[in-house]
């Protein structure tokens, strides 16, 4: 089996979204100081891509186990795996969203993967995931489960 694993890094939109915090920096400290100005939009804008790549989560299939950032679930548990794209992947995030669902959603990623929890001692009924290649995600989950 093929372990799977996707990072979900943000979008170019993203990216250069953040860039706004150059005019911002620059809009506040220039007055004070052109090099202030500067040095603090590159500094700031420095760290809010550390931030945005620093913090993008990772999703992993291994044979044991789905981890997804730093949760963790054996397949066992794993019920039913269901792709969301679309309109129905809207509709998952709204109005047929379970509160008790964990979430590890991103913006910028406008699929999902919908994963049951079969556990008895869970509370969780399902992990809502983005995803990239939700199909994907679901065939490695399938794979590996069928080889646990």
């Amino acid at each position: 089996m093929q372990p799977y694993r996707e990072t979900l890094w943000p979008s170019p939109w993203v990216i250069i979204a953040l860039a706004l915090v150059v005019p911002a920096t620059m809009l506040v400290l220039a007055p004070v100081s052109l090099a202030a100005g500067i040095v603090g939009a590159v500094v700031l804008y420095g760290g809010c891509l550390a931030l945005a790549f620093g913090t993008a989560p990772r999703i992993q299939v291994s044979e044991s186990s789905l981890s997804v950032g730093k949760a963790s679930i054996p397949l066992g548990f794993i019920g039913e795996v269901v792709v969301y794209t679309g309109t129905d992947a809207t509709a998952q995030l709204r109005t047929k969203l379970d509160a008790r669902a964990w979430l590890m959603i991103r913006g910028w990623v406008h699929s999902l993967v919908k994963v049951e929890i079969v556990d008895p001692a869970d509370p969780t009924p399902y992990w809502l995931l983005s995803s990239r290649r939700p199909q994907a995600l679901a065939d490695a989950i399938a794979a590996a489960r069928t080889h646990a």
